[in-house]
């Protein structure tokens, strides 16, 4: 299990593993090591703060990939 960097919501740590696991799944490169999910992958970049929401990113945003 990952667990989410303090100070990070769980609902945007789990929109951000999201989106970032679809850019994997579309052939981006990891910035961590491997794991054989993608979406485990994803959630150890966010996690490690190596894939942060772009600063043009706002509340609505979020709301909206509800």
């Amino acid at each position: 299990m990952v667990r989410r960097p303090d100070g990070m919501s769980t609902f945007e740590f789990a929109v951000l593993s999201g989106l970032r696991a679809a850019q994997l799944h579309r052939g981006c490169t990891p910035r961590v090591e491997q794991s054989p999910k993608i979406a485990v992958t994803a959630q150890r970049e966010v996690a490690e703060r190596k894939v942060l929401a772009s600063p043009e990113m706002d509340e609505r945003d979020l709301q909206a990939a509800r």
